[in-house]
């Protein structure tokens, strides 16, 4: 027989084993299958960034990559109703580094800070806007780093937040049900990164607008530059040849 102490010692191992045993598997997308047309999880081809794990907030749905440190794409399904929600809730500040992912994998508060000379160069650029959040934890989840690419500041703060993200509500606030929203970025060689964990930095950022009442899908596409200007935007054949990625299987949406 084990002295005491030993038993004591093999005892705690063996509930420790049995409780991590016990924990809940991380169900990724299948926790959330709401923010997907007909639960229907996008195809991502085998160029996209690696190291992919699926995260479910509150209000959207991250497919993130521990390899560029940046969303493969974000999901939201939006209605009138969860933006006159968002309209009354205050914007809050605090990025934070999401635990859920291995820490080799993560994105850090460091990455995006300001030079020595104070010079910001990149924003913290949500793909899930903050404005789209209908409630206070939601708020508070769209901060995440998991959330973010770097964006050049006038691009976030002037033609993507004016041209592209207030114009998506706009459309959501006159549709006839949910629209589901995918936000994502697009890489180019020569690849650029941003700080000591090399946080990639996208060459383009997407956003498609779907709407199932309609069957019209529709994609506003912007260079990561702060001279981009908005365009006219693309139909979804283009945005699925661009970034690869078949956002909505099986479907074959109308354009606008």
């Amino acid at each position: 027989m084990l002295p005491a102490p030993r038993r004591l010692i093999a005892s705690l191992f063996a509930l420790s084993c049995t409780l991590l045993l016990s924990l809940p598997a991380q169900a990724g997308f299948k926790e959330c299958p709401r923010y997907f047309v007909n639960g229907a999880v996008p195809h991502v081809p085998a160029s996209a960034p690696a190291r992919q794990r699926e995260l479910c907030f509150d209000a959207f749905a991250v497919l993130y990559s521990g390899q560029s440190k940046t969303p493969v794409y974000v999901v939201e399904r939006l209605s009138k109703n969860q933006l006159a929600d968002a309209a009354g809730e205050v914007r809050g500040n605090a990025f934070y580094e999401e635990a859920r992912l291995p820490s080799a994998e993560r994105a850090r508060l460091i990455d995006f800070k300001a030079s020595g000379n104070g010079e910001q160069r990149f924003d913290r650029g949500h793909m899930a806007p903050a404005a789209d959040m209908p409630t206070p934890d939601a708020m508070a989840q769209s901060f995440s780093l998991s959330n973010m690419v770097p964006q050049a500041p006038r691009n976030n703060r002037g033609p993507w937040a004016k041209s592209v993200e207030n114009a998506t509500r706009k459309y959501v606030q006159r549709a006839a049900g949910d629209v589901y929203v995918f936000t994502g970025p697009v890489f180019d060689t020569p690849l650029q990164t941003l700080g000591p964990n090399k946080v990639w930095i996208p060459r383009y950022l997407y956003k498609l607008v779907y709407d199932p009442a309609a069957n019209k899908a529709w994609a506003h596409w912007l260079e990561n530059t702060d001279e981009a200007r908005a365009g006219r935007p693309i139909s979804y054949e283009e945005l699925v040849r661009r970034t690869g990625i078949e956002f909505l299987p099986g479907i074959r949406p109308q354009g606008l």
